[in-house]
């Protein structure tokens, strides 16, 4: 189609209408035109373009438009590919200026390690050229020092060459000349020949003299006064040699690093992996000295401590013996300076006998009601108070129970305590748990303050409380001694005052300091096993500052502090010293009275009570285990003679349930005792039930309960759960349980005497006595013993009782009446009958 032709494109039909838009494809111009069937784009009339170039946008065309989708304008499609191509641009520039940066820090490194490489090879260079600067300045003195010695040996020997000359001259004179054809076949040398020969000569000894250092053929004067110069030098291989050792030992290459000994500490067996690693040798190095030892072993096994000493030995080590219990070195007993010690507050022990009113006292100086919650109004734990005075003073307050079997919650009060007040009451005066106190007073060593409570009681008499003191050696102020007494009630407050000055005054007497900036270390008031929290003990701070975080060591267990709480029950983050409270993180529940100690590491902590386990294990086995035959069979006839009643206990602190142990351990008596089988702190389980099960004995709950699955499986397999909260109640019930094991004990009642006075023999029956009842009365269902001579010869029953015909029930005194033995016929005129009853009395124990 022609460019100029105005007509309308061959092959479209249609109207102008149908024409849709034009658009330019490079330099060629086209109309898009709608036909019925298919859409077709025709070149614009007049577009300057050739056909190949037409066909080529033609396809362009009709494949854009086929790629092209439905619903997009051209427009659209074309700004949409520019920003496509845009894209693609920066894409690829980036892409260009990465490529250019990672070449850029290529380049970067490698010229720095060409640097350092330079670096390395000159300071190489320069220390070769050091060490070859001192080897010739050394060289050059030795020469001179050659030199020296070749100058001095020429002067002494130039007149002895003088003395030897002269001879030899006379010698040559006297000489007959010879010829050259003379009849010697050989004419004497000339000069110029002899002058030859020498020359020779003395070459040949200077290149025998220089070659490292040996010389060739006889050494002459000459060759000694020269020393070697003018010899082969060095090769250049020998050079270069010489200059890479120099190198090498300028950068210290090549020199092994001297060998450092150790010290290895060594317990009583030790692993060969371990004792290599202390040794910093390898494991196989270690086990190839066993094997040329003798000993065929693994790294994996032990050896002995012996063996393990040679083979430290042998390798250059030194062996420091050590033994299981110095684990425990690690625990620093600190010694404070006095400079770094600080007041601290005093802590305060009250004791006394049950219901002599110390909760109560204690609550008057907190304004607090701790007995309230108290099962039956008695204190059954030790509590640990921090009370601040009016005047300021801070005082902590340990309260232990009164009741007999809490005696060693009273002991530990009195060990970790400073002073000690002794409540008594006006109206019940010295009691047997008040002797106690004082006795736990004395041998802590503690000052005392007595506390007379109840004086607002009508049948108060303090003067009778300071009385009985006086049989115990306690001698108060008013008496004329050294104890303070206080008259205080606990209901009306009276007196309160008073005893708060009287132990601020012993505390000021005393003058307690300890140093709060060393690692803490406390004592073990009080333990138990929270539901919700795990093991908890209560712990009054001694020393130092217990932090959290604090890894420590308390008695078998460790742990590390998770939370401290205070005796309000709110969270602190360090306690100083004579602070009371609980912590959290053990790993278990510690013993009361166990000593708390912070460690460093967490290894440390595990180490030392892995071995305190292991000792009281190894303790409790050499304690119960028999050392003799003998003993053994004793033990078990012992056993044999005495009923056990087992019992399992669970209480809620630790200290309770000691204290009932020790109670249950004192019930009995030679012919039955309690054995506690298990007791521990927290709920009843069902491996308390399995055990009760398999031993038979009951399960005795203090202050706590038995979860669900616990109960269940009691009520299925038969075991008893007994529940308590008083202590009282508790030691009755075993006591009543265990004096159901004792025997009854059975009595002997005479009720008569009756003398025989014939003997007759009765057909079927055999010998039968007639008797006349001479004292009391004489009964069917009674024992009789035979007496002849007042001598009992045989004890039995009665066959027949008979008075005339008939049979008789009994027989008073005065009548007579037939007897006849069971089983015995050996009766005779004259003998007595003893009548007697026998009677069954049920045993309890005191």
């Amino acid at each position: 189609m022609s460019d100029t032709d105005g007509k309308k494109p061959l092959g479209l039909r249609g109207t102008p209408g149908q024409v849709k838009q034009s658009f330019s494809h490079g330099r060629t111009k086209a109309v898009v035109v709608e036909t019925k069937r298919k859409r077709v784009v025709v070149p614009k009339p007049g577009a300057a373009a050739s056909s190949a170039d037409a066909s080529a946008s033609k396809s362009s065309n009709q494949s854009s438009q086929a790629r092209r989708p439905a619903g997009i304008s051209e427009a659209e499609l074309e700004r949409r590919l520019a920003a496509v191509r845009a894209a693609k641009a920066r894409e690829a520039e980036e892409a260009a200026q990465r490529e250019a940066e990672e070449k850029a820090r290529e380049e970067e490194r490698e010229r720095r390690r060409q640097e350092a490489e330079q670096r390395e090879r000159e300071e190489a260079e320069r220390a070769a050229a050091l060490k070859a600067k001192e080897e010739e300045d050394a060289r050059k003195a030795a020469e001179a020092e050659q030199a020296a010695a070749r100058a001095k040996a020429a002067e002494k020997a130039a007149p002895q060459a003088a003395a030897e000359a002269a001879p030899a001259a006379d010698r040559t004179e006297r000489a007959p000349a010879r010829t050259p054809g003379g009849p010697a076949g050989g004419g004497a040398p000339t000069p110029r020949k002899a002058e030859r020969e020498r020359e020779e000569r003395d070459g040949r000894g200077k290149k025998g003299g220089t070659e490292s250092g040996r010389r060739a053929g006889k050494l002459t004067l000459n060759a000694a006064l020269d020393g070697g110069e003018g010899g082969r030098q060095r090769s250049l291989a020998a050079m270069k040699r010489k200059q890479e050792k120099a190198r090498a030992k300028a950068l210290g290459m090549g020199h092994k690093a001297e060998k450092q000994s150790r010290d290895v500490q060594l317990p009583e067996t030790i692993v060969v992996q371990e004792l290599a690693n202390r040794m910093a040798e390898r494991a196989a190095d270690v086990v190839k000295a066993l094997m040329k030892m003798g000993m065929m072993v693994a790294m994996n096994q032990t050896i002995d401590a012996d063996t393990a000493e040679l083979v430290i030995e042998e390798f250059g080590h030194r062996a420091v013996r050590v033994s299981d219990a110095d684990v425990e070195q690690v625990i620093d007993t600190v010694q404070d300076k006095a400079e770094d010690l600080q007041p601290r507050p005093p802590i305060i022990t009250i004791m006394g006998h049950v219901d002599h009113g110390k909760t109560s006292l204690l609550d008057a100086i907190r304004n607090a009601n701790v007995v309230a919650g108290e099962a039956g109004g008695i204190t059954q734990h030790i509590g640990a108070y921090q009370v601040t005075t009016e005047s300021g003073a801070v005082l902590t307050f340990l309260d232990t129970p009164g009741h007999a079997a809490f005696t060693s919650m009273r002991a530990r009060g009195a060990q970790v305590t400073d002073i000690v007040v002794l409540v008594v009451a006006a109206d019940d005066s010295v009691m047997p748990q008040t002797i106690e106190a004082l006795n736990h007073a004395k041998a802590a060593g503690v000052p005392m303050i007595v506390a007379i409570n109840k004086c607002d009681k009508p049948s108060a008499d303090p003067n009778r409380v300071r009385t009985e003191l006086l049989q115990h050696e306690v001698v108060v102020e008013q008496m004329g001694g050294d104890v303070q007494d206080v008259e205080v009630s606990a209901l009306t407050g009276k007196g309160l005052d008073d005893l708060l000055e009287a132990i601020a005054l012993q505390a000021e007497i005393l003058e307690l300091k300890a140093n709060p900036n060393r690692t803490a270390q406390g004592a073990v008031i009080e333990a138990k096993l929270d539901v919700g929290r795990g093991p908890v003990a209560t712990v009054l701070v001694q020393h130092g500052t217990l932090r959290k975080g604090d890894i420590f060591v308390v008695g078998e267990q460790w742990g590390k502090v998770r939370a401290l709480i205070d005796d309000k029950g709110e969270r602190v983050d360090e306690a100083g010293p004579s602070v009371p409270v609980e912590v959290l993180g053990l790993n278990g529940t510690p013993e009361a009275g166990d000593v708390l100690n912070v460690v460093e590491t967490e290894a440390q902590a595990r180490e030392i009570a892995d071995y305190r386990e292991q000792a009281a294990k190894d303790k409790r086995a050499a304690a119960g285990a028999a050392t003799t035959l003998e003993q053994l069979m004793a033990k078990a006839k012992a056993d044999e003679d005495v009923a056990e009643l087992p019992v399992l206990v669970k209480a809620d602190v630790q200290g309770s349930a000691e204290a009932i142990v020790q109670a249950l351990e004192k019930v009995g008596n030679d012919e039955v005792r309690v054995r506690v089988l298990h007791y521990g702190v927290g709920a009843v389980t069902d491996s308390d039930v399995g055990l009760a099960e398999a031993s038979g004995a009951p399960i005795i709950a203090f202050n706590v309960r038995a979860n669900a699955t616990a109960r269940n499986a009691a009520a299925q397999k038969g075991v008893e759960i007994r529940y308590y909260s008083i202590i009282y109640d508790l030691i009755d019930d075993i006591k009543a349980a265990a004096s159901g094991l004792l025997k009854a004990e059975v009595r002997e009642h005479f009720i008569g005497y009756a003398s025989i006075r014939q003997v007759f023999k009765v057909t079927g029956v055999g010998k039968v006595a007639g008797c006349l009842v001479t004292e009391g009365v004489a009964r069917r269902s009674a024992g009789v013993r035979l007496l002849r001579d007042n001598v009992v010869i045989h004890e039995g029953t009665l066959k027949t009782l008979k008075r005339f015909k008939d049979e008789v029930k009994e027989v008073i005194s005065g009548q007579e009446c037939g007897m006849a033995f069971e089983n015995y016929d050996d009766i005779r005129e004259g003998d007595v009958i003893e009548i007697f009853e026998r009677q069954t009395v049920e045993r309890t124990l005191a």
